[in-house]
């Protein structure tokens, strides 16, 4: 507790980023992926510095704008970035709340559009992802074309079907299986893809969640 009250930030996440692997950039108060209604609580408080990775998404308890709107008010910082974070900030960055990384600059210029580019399906013991955020499959194809591993008709073909795949059912396995299945990539490469793919994941999602810690580091050590 008195660790806590010191930082006065309070930081959502456990998908992007595990709690153990983010104490390790930042002390602060480590929340489960946030949900709708919980922020007041934290301002009331007196947290100064609420950092949003994670959340809930695709139903009623997803965190608001209107809460958002109101711990900005009460002169909290709101920091977002690399999923739920991302999409909020994309959309309340005019109001004040602070937008960081790749992910959050996608939505925020039309790149990407849908919440269903970050979500993932997670342990609920854990909040460990057990998908693949479609966000990083777009960057780690990306990579694969320009290693020359997949030519550019392959690469589109993966990453539509990838598009057209339910997001709790992404995985690079399924990907690479469903893809050799229906013709979009020779048998033969089936096994160096989905070795490419696990072996060089680009994770964008934890790469901005390390960024809103440093981010909301900055912040503290600037009051």
């Amino acid at each position: 507790m008195e660790e806590t009250m010191k930082t006065k930030a309070v930081i959502f996440t456990g998908n992007s980023i595990s709690h153990e692997d983010a104490r390790k950039i930042l002390k602060a108060n480590y929340q489960p992926p946030v949900r709708r209604f919980q922020l007041e609580k934290f301002v009331q408080e007196g947290y100064k510095v609420i950092g949003i990775i994670d959340g809930i998404f695709f139903d009623r308890a997803a965190v608001g704008h209107r809460e958002i709107l109101s711990a900005l008010a009460s002169g909290v910082k709101v920091v977002g970035g690399a999923s739920m974070g991302a999409l909020r900030a994309s959309e309340l960055d005019t109001h004040g709340m602070i937008g960081v990384g790749k992910v959050y600059e996608w939505y925020r210029d039309g790149i990407i559009e849908s919440d269903d580019e970050v979500a993932v399906s997670t342990n609920p013991d854990t909040f460990e992802p057990i998908s693949v955020p479609l966000v990083n499959i777009r960057e780690t194809l990306k990579a694969a074309l320009a290693s020359g591993l997949v030519s550019e008709e392959e690469h589109d073909s993966l990453l539509k079907l990838a598009i057209d795949t339910y997001y709790p059912d992404r995985s690079y396995f399924g990907l690479v299986k469903e893809g050799a299945k229906r013709g979009l990539i020779p048998e033969e490469k089936k096994k160096s893809v989905l070795d490419f793919c696990t072996g060089n994941e680009v994770d964008v999602k934890r790469g901005d969640a390390v960024l809103v810690l440093e981010t909301v580091k900055e912040l503290i050590e600037e009051a």
